[in-house]
């Protein structure tokens, strides 16, 4: 049968996976994560139909809207369906009601989507359509070619963690990442959990250090009415609610020495006790253990038990800060900015050198996350069309990095610990510190100015100093 050619339009991949299993046989699912990829590809290969996941818009839909217009006037044979919140942008509602397309309303099924896709159909190869589920062309269905795919990269050395990791996902083992902060442990935390057998049950995330140690121990197991102060009511742990699924235990070098004790106990055996409580519970979750810190100095030091150290050490992996995968600086910046432009309503029809040069040469200390939140900010300040190094932070143009803890980092034009004054570091690292809480905040004085706890006059007085002022 001759395959029906189709384009999903959707930065959403959890979604385009749920949709590509239910779709029928002689389908050629293709996806694209921007509306100027997904016109490329129609134009080249003009498929039946195209799926565009409106679910998520922030300007009203107007953007979405010229691009349906387009789409409809420049390939009068495509058919479209709209997928949108169930709180349809008018805009939309009113393109909806006014040409032909198929609109589909979140929460959305894969099932209604693949019997969309159907009715696209040419009538006379609807009764041949098969509910089968086939494998996609552009994208494998292998736990390793999920990885490879969500987890973007360029690098040999972390594409052979990844298939080394697909394999570990399998298994019923405990797993250890180990990496610096923003380099992608929770993501990859996700990825290990949707790769293996316990994808359809909970994923649960604990960040140790954001607790306080004394309520660390209840969170993970449990703790009965009366136990403590606070304990109100009865409340299961994670290890109980993860049911069989998985349970990410972040920055887990926080842990004491007594609940390292308990935690190695649930690794061995699966069993432990609710705080309070004489009853002795069954875990049947995956355990995912993560650190920005190596754990073998924390043993050396004796704040970190040697028998949980080589237990979960069986299976460490060490994500490669992205100062050490440069290969891969360039396409995560083309793909933040795809992504910005189209959650922002910004225009970007060219990226400079000057931009490129200046990213490539910046050592990364807040890894991934940090590139994602200055390419939003470079994004956010674009007016012209044209992304240059105008749009970095200074600190980024300067090449100038808060601390490391990798005597490797170089920063280039950075000068030397001896030629630096304390007041110099200290300037440095405030400056950057209300950066990233102005941009957390959206820009707004008054939130920014509450969670550095100071006033809005001494904000603004260290914004003027600091040339912030522009920003806000």
């Amino acid at each position: 049968m001759t395959q029906m050619p189709l384009i999903v339009t959707s930065n959403d991949t959890d979604f385009f996976d749920l949709v590509g299993q239910q779709l029928g046989d002689g389908v050629l699912l293709r996806c694209e994560p921007t509306f100027e990829e997904a016109r490329q590809r129609i134009a080249q290969q003009q498929p039946q139909a195209c799926i565009l996941d409106l679910r998520y818009v922030y300007d009203g839909g107007h953007i979405a809207d010229r691009w349906i217009d387009e789409f409809q006037a420049r390939f009068t044979n495509l058919k479209l369906i709209m997928i949108t919140s169930e709180d349809c942008p008018e805009t939309l509602e009113r393109r909806a009601a006014c040409t032909p397309l198929i609109h589909l309303r979140s929460p959305v099924t894969a099932s209604q989507v693949a019997e969309a896709v159907r009715l696209c159909r040419p009538a006379e190869s609807q009764s041949d359509a098969s509910p089968a589920v086939r494998p996609r062309e552009t994208f494998g269905t292998s736990p390793l070619d999920g990885m490879l795919r969500k987890f973007e990269t360029n690098s040999p050395q972390l594409k052979k963690m990844l298939e080394d990791l697909a394999i570990a996902a399998a298994h019923n083992v405990t797993i250890l990442l180990i990496g610096e902060t923003g380099s992608g442990k929770t993501f990859l935390s996700r990825l290990i959990h949707e790769a293996s057998p316990r994808r359809n049950e909970p994923f649960l995330h604990v960040a140790c250090g954001a607790l306080p140690r004394e309520l660390i121990e209840g969170e993970l197991f449990g703790h009965m009415k009366g136990s403590f102060t606070s304990a109100h009511q009865d409340k299961d742990g994670k290890f109980v609610a993860a049911g069989r699924g998985t349970v990410l235990l972040d920055e887990i070098d926080v842990l004491g020495l007594e609940q390292q004790v308990k935690l190695l106990r649930v690794i061995e055996t699966g069993e432990f006790e609710p705080v309070g409580s004489n009853k002795t519970l069954q875990s049947q979750a995956r355990l995912i253990a993560a650190s920005n810190l190596d754990l073998q100095p924390l043993v050396e030091q004796m704040r970190f038990r040697p028998d949980l150290y080589y237990r979960l050490s069986m299976l460490k992996f060490e994500i490669p800060p992205l100062r050490r995968r440069k290969v891969d600086i360039i396409p995560l910046a083309k793909k933040f900015i795809a992504q910005f432009t189209q959650k922002h309503g910004v225009q970007v029809h060219r990226i400079e050198d000057s931009l490129l040069d200046a990213i490539l040469k910046y050592p990364w200390p807040g890894n991934v996350r940090e590139l994602e939140h200055v390419i939003q900010r470079a994004v956010i300040y674009c007016r012209e069309g044209v992304l240059s190094a105008e749009h970095l932070p200074s600190h980024i143009l300067a090449c100038q990095a808060g601390p490391s803890n990798d005597p490797s980092v170089t920063m280039p034009g950075r000068q030397s610990p001896t030629d630096v004054t304390l007041g110099r570091q200290v300037a440095l690292t405030e400056r950057e510190i209300i950066e990233q809480t102005l941009f957390k905040n959206s820009f707004s004085r008054t939130k920014t100015a509450r969670d550095l706890g100071i006033s809005r006059v001494t904000l603004y007085n260290k914004m003027r100093k600091y040339d912030l002022l522009k920003a806000d």
